[in-house]
């Protein structure tokens, strides 16, 4: 009679389970955050694990393609960012069947937390054990300590850096999918990247010069060079500043202007046009906004 050997679980999975090594931070549809390490405890040498879990509502087999599809796009997609120098988290470690990604710890506010919005799906200072990996966790808001005031100058400063970065994914040939105030995070160029607290660290300099903005949360990420899915790409990140900032209309005006300056330097054209990408992006942002009116018109 032939032994059946069971299959040994993958070593990430073990790494969540390790309730010393992994920390659940933030909750969120369709993936778990863990503040983890893979030398020691979750405060030494940290690292973020984003795990896809599974989902019981699907069938098995769909369930498991889709979440491989969806790591792997992922991670394409930060690692296309990397080439064309975004600033946008390392990748450490993938497992495509399990869909855990092992990301740089990035050390810093969101922007949402910097202009005020405050933070979102973050949980309290309490270990997770093996058996609640599979629970659902309702998730706790922790306040950071003490979020940054710019001045109406370095807001500016700030939005230009967000446009500068915007710009280069574009030119990557990136489309990000889910462009938020929270999927952006400031840090420091110069200061210890590497505290180890699950708190965002917001004392930043006062020189934005020595500011990083740093694009996560590539989960919805795709490739594409057609001028109107950045477009939409661009209307999805107003619209955010929109319903999460009020009166922030000239700080994403200031966005666009940088990101069309950089558009414009780069000297590429549209293919297939004579126009500047920036002259067709432009233009089909106008024709995203127009129909983006009539929906909220018609309900």
């Amino acid at each position: 009679m032939t032994g059946v050997t069971e299959r040994s679980p993958a070593p990430l999975l073990l790494l969540l389970e390790d309730s010393q090594r992994s920390l659940l931070i933030k909750q969120g549809a369709e993936a778990k955050v863990f503040q983890s390490s893979l030398t020691s405890t979750f405060k030494d040498d940290p690292i973020l694990l984003k795990w896809r879990f599974p989902k019981t509502y699907r069938h098995p087999t769909l369930s498991k393609n889709l979440t491989a599809q969806r790591t792997a796009q992922e991670a394409r997609g930060l690692i296309r960012c990397q080439k064309a120098g975004v600033n946008v988290p390392g990748i450490l470690c993938v497992d495509e069947q399990e869909g855990i990604l092992g990301l740089e710890w990035v050390d810093g506010p969101s922007i949402r937390e910097v202009l005020g919005g405050g933070a979102e799906g973050v949980l309290e200072d309490v270990p997770i054990s093996a058996e609640g990996l599979h629970e659902a966790e309702t998730p706790r808001s922790v306040q950071p300590a003490g979020t940054a005031h710019l001045s109406d100058e370095n807001l500016l400063s700030l939005m230009r850096l967000i446009g500068k970065e915007l710009a280069k994914i574009h030119l990557a040939e990136v489309v990000h999918g889910d462009l938020t105030t929270s999927n952006m995070l400031l840090r420091s160029r110069t200061s210890n990247r590497i505290s180890g607290s699950m708190i965002p660290d917001c004392s930043l300099s006062d020189d934005p010069s020595d500011w990083e903005v740093v694009f996560i949360d590539f989960g919805l990420s795709s490739v594409s060079a057609f001028a109107e899915d950045r477009a939409v790409d661009i209307y999805v990140l107003e619209r955010a500043f929109a319903s999460t900032h009020p009166a922030s209309e000239h700080l994403f005006a200031e966005i666009l202007k940088q990101y069309g300056a950089e558009l414009e330097r780069s000297g590429k054209k549209e293919k297939g046009t004579k126009h500047s990408i920036w002259e067709e992006i432009r233009r089909k942002l106008d024709e995203v906004r127009l129909r983006g009116r009539k929906r909220s018109m018609i309900g």
